[in-house]
């Protein structure tokens, strides 16, 4: 008997044993995936136009019953009535995440309707701040949609959820949150708040059977970067990001970035000292 062989053939055994436990460990999804939206109800809050509204699009075309909250509501109610004139329902609430008494009162009115898997909130301001034309104003109307009126959802849906005891919190940061760029003083730093406040309720949420997700995207054609005067690279349609949304809501991803040919560039940025992130975007920037 080849005592070689045999020594290899006990061997095996082990190995594809822990090959299989790193796997389970670390290759399964963070989130239970979301594939099918057949009669999910998702209160999607930011969806005047943009991401939001394309998500919205996308969601109630898988079959999901959307609750749609936003300031304006001038575009998202030509594309309801339309919808409900081929007979699907929408649920229209008009919302300001700047008033908590609005994000309350909007909560009990979607919990009316039912069981609640998934709050999304894509509200945002941005507007192009650099430290040269310091605007307090601004910076903390930045502040008050992008991260203090994601706090108000919170307020408002978490018990929710934690009642029910399932559901998705799925939130909108920007790869602007993860390092300082220009252009970005009052909108990035939000976004950093954004991500680091997801990935802590992750972290507190997960064995209570919610799910948390956050979403990463590069630059998106929409009526806030339109303002940008420099080129944005890999720039993506609304549409096309919220396919990727839902891919990555398919696949349990916790961390959902794209379009991935320049995120994962970013994702290697932040690795980079000091010294050499500064050079660099200032060199691809110009600015």
């Amino acid at each position: 008997m080849n005592l070689d062989v045999a020594k290899a053939g006990q061997d095996t055994v082990p190995v594809q044993s822990l090959k299989s436990r790193v796997k389970r460990r670390w290759g399964a999804p963070l989130n239970p995936p979301m594939a099918q939206w057949q009669g999910k109800r998702v209160w999607l809050i930011g969806a005047s136009s943009g991401i939001g509204l394309a998500c919205a699009k996308a969601l109630h075309a898988a079959g999901a019953n959307v609750v749609i909250s936003a300031r304006d509501l001038g575009v998202v109610s030509v594309w309801a009535e339309q919808s409900q004139q081929q007979g699907q329902a929408l649920t229209l609430l008009p919302l300001d995440v700047t008033d908590a008494l609005q994000v309350r009162d909007a909560m009990r009115q979607v919990a009316a309707l039912g069981p609640l898997d998934m709050v999304l909130y894509c509200a945002g301001h941005y507007r192009a701040h650099r430290a040269t034309e310091f605007d307090l104003t601004d910076m903390l109307r930045h502040q008050e949609v992008n991260y203090n009126g994601l706090l108000r959802v919170l307020d408002a849906a978490l018990p929710v959820l934690l009642q029910q005891g399932f559901g998705h919190v799925s939130v909108v940061s920007s790869v602007a949150g993860w390092r300082g760029l220009p252009n970005g003083l009052a909108y990035g730093p939000t976004k950093a708040a954004v991500t680091h406040l997801a990935e802590t309720m992750y972290m507190d949420l997960q064995d209570k059977g919610i799910g948390v997700s956050l979403i990463n995207p590069g630059f998106v054609a929409t009526p806030l970067t339109a303002q940008n005067n420099f080129q944005m690279p890999a720039l993506m349609s609304p549409e096309d990001a919220a396919k990727a949304m839902l891919q990555g809501w398919a696949e349990g991803l916790f961390d959902i970035h794209f379009p991935k040919r320049f995120t994962l560039w970013l994702k290697l940025l932040r690795l980079l000292p000091y010294r050499m992130y500064f050079a660099l975007v200032r060199r691809f920037t110009g600015l």
